[in-house]
């Protein structure tokens, strides 16, 4: 197999998992999880949300997460923003790094934020600018990229037509994200050879947003991975989901994705043990299950290694 020697894990789990919890995760425990997420090795997480709290108010606490988390140097803490307020708020914050997304689909687009494509685009235009002329990095994703659980297939000229326009926009990253978790192997592996080949030559990363609604996460990682991909989306314990994507459950679980990974012999700089401690640390501060396999199995033995990086 031509597999990548290095992959970049993203813990997307304090954001996109929280949000979608029934209840309000205490603060404390936000910042228990995400400092000991911190001691892991992995050096990217997507900390919270300054979507307005009307819309998600498990995440209201967005700003007094991040000025009480123990900051690790090395480690990136990214918030997701919905707008130009939401980018001035991340300023605010103390954020480096935020992620902006837009639908390929026009109804999961408009479920979502309630506006049409060009209206979002409009709107993350001005985010984005603002963003840029603080030096902080932008990621855009494209959601729905690999279907739609309102509209069924997305047409990979929809999905080309927001991509360009991000890229337009001067964003150091580009996201793709199976938001219902329809994505399969051989349209994963199709996808990301088209979109490497685009990016080739720009400073522009790559990076996917897998969904494991239909178990499918982890082929999916793997057939990007056999096409170059290095930029990969878990979250802790395989948290997470769509409230406007009906069907959609978590996001690939990040002991799940390191223990593969490990296994394989591809660096991720993770220090699986300590990773799976803080998963099932998760798990008992939720006082219920999570979907994630390795916190129930434990790891693979020859995936414990010692990280080579960080």
């Amino acid at each position: 197999m031509n597999l990548p020697k290095k992959v970049t894990i993203v813990d997307v789990g304090p954001r996109d998992g929280f949000q979608m919890e029934p209840g309000f995760i205490p603060t404390e425990q936000k910042i228990q999880i995400i400092d000991r997420l911190s001691e892991t090795g992995i050096k990217r997480i997507e900390v919270t949300s300054f979507v307005h709290p009307k819309y998600v108010p498990q995440l209201a606490d967005a700003e007094e997460v991040l000025a009480r988390i123990k900051r690790k140097e090395g480690v990136i803490y990214e918030a997701l923003v919905p707008n130009a307020k939401g980018v001035e708020r991340a300023i605010q914050a103390g954020v480096e790094h935020v992620s902006m997304v837009i639908s390929a689909s026009e109804s999961h687009n408009k479920a979502n934020v309630n506006m049409t494509v060009a209206e979002s685009l409009k709107t993350l235009k001005e985010a984005v600018k603002l963003a840029l002329s603080h030096g902080i990095k932008v990621t855009t994703g494209v959601g729905t990229a690999f279907g739609c659980a309102l509209e069924g297939w997305v047409p990979p000229e929809k999905v080309e037509a927001v991509a360009d326009e991000f890229l337009d926009m001067g964003v150091c990253e580009l996201s793709l994200g199976d938001t219902p978790g329809l994505a399969n192997p051989a349209q994963v592996s199709e996808m990301v050879r088209y979109y490497l080949q685009k990016l080739k030559g720009t400073d522009v990363g790559l990076r996917l947003h897998f969904h494991d609604s239909r178990g499918q996460g982890l082929a999916n990682v793997l057939a990007a991975m056999l096409e170059g991909a290095t930029i990969i989306d878990t979250a802790i314990c395989g948290m997470g989901g769509c409230p406007y994507s009906p069907g959609a459950t978590g996001n690939i679980a990040s002991g799940d994705t390191v223990n593969l990974l490990e296994a394989m012999g591809i660096d991720t700089g993770i220090d699986l043990m300590k990773l799976i401690e803080c998963e099932r640390m998760t798990q008992d501060l939720l006082g219920k299950e999570l979907p994630g396999q390795t916190i129930k199995s434990g790891p693979i033995p020859w995936a414990l290694k010692k990280p080579k990086s960080g």
